[in-house]
């Protein structure tokens, strides 16, 4: 009876663990972008106190506040939010910063949306105001996995990004 038990607990064991370890993984997996989501809506939130054309327009700031949860950037070997995301990854896009931000991989619902409309929706005539819109996005973020089993070493998440409306 013994040896039977040890055998059925080796059978059931390895497809535990698997299932253990899949769910951690998917966890983790699934807080990291939450915590990335959270990070690119706190820089925007933080820029759209601010017009793009602002003479001291905190660009940098928002970067650090994405990456690390602060602004200005801590100074020394600080820890960023998530393992692996870097200042670099951070984009900005509004009225005088448009470098990277059309991108085939971005969400279709901000493909055509200017970030910023002189016309006011309108297609000709006198605006009546102008909306200016700030989006930060996170590129090219690399899944940093718990463990190396499940082979997840390529997996690249897709361009995270928040808009939100500036002052104005």
């Amino acid at each position: 009876m013994r040896g039977a038990a040890m055998v059925e607990f080796a059978i059931v064991v390895v497809p535990l663990l698997l299932l253990a370890m899949g769910v951690a993984e998917f966890g983790r997996a699934f807080y990291q972008y939450e915590a990335l989501t959270k990070s690119t809506r706190d820089a925007a939130r933080f820029l759209s106190m601010y017009l793009s054309t602002d003479p001291a327009y905190p660009v940098a700031d928002a970067q650090c506040l994405a990456v690390y949860g602060t602004s200005p950037c801590p100074s020394g070997s600080a820890t960023p939010l998530v393992d692996g995301l870097t200042t670099s990854m951070i984009v900005v896009c509004d009225a005088s910063h448009t470098t990277g931000c059309q991108d085939a991989t971005d969400p279709p619902q901000f493909a055509g949306v200017p970030t910023y409309d002189t016309n006011n929706g309108a297609a000709s005539g006198t605006p009546t105001g102008s909306v200016n819109l700030v989006e930060v996005k996170i590129k090219g973020y690399q899944y940093t996995p718990i463990e190396t089993f499940f082979n997840l070493q390529g997996l690249i998440f897709g361009n995270i990004s928040t808009v939100m409306r500036q002052a104005s």
